[in-house]
């Protein structure tokens, strides 16, 4: 999907009734996480999740209903989410999880 059709659609989901999507990661060690997808054009700095006292990050992002590619950006480094077996192939040889919403 092209630049342009990312941005319609993402402004067509918007129009929409949004909730939050949770997104976890079990990463203790980790000085940084974000998630990043094609919800925000896979910007590894707009939606920074915090870290709670177990050492597990979270996030909550609204997003309407519908189906969303997504990665951790962890210290630097792309990382899938361990606990989400729904993964697709990308065409640059890399996996990315997907998160359905759906209310």
């Amino acid at each position: 999907m092209k630049a342009k059709e990312r941005r319609i659609k993402w402004e067509l989901m918007m129009g929409r009734k949004a909730k939050g999507a949770v997104f976890t990661l079990w990463a203790p060690n980790a000085n940084h996480v974000s998630v990043a997808g094609d919800f925000n054009e896979w910007n590894t700095e707009t939606h920074p999740m915090k870290k709670g006292k177990t050492g597990a990050w979270m996030l909550s992002v609204n997003l309407a209903p519908g189906s969303y590619q997504y990665r951790f950006f962890v210290d630097g480094e792309w990382q899938n989410d361990p606990e989400n077996p729904e993964c697709v192939s990308t065409p640059l040889g890399t996996v990315n999880n997907v998160k359905r919403v759906k209310y």
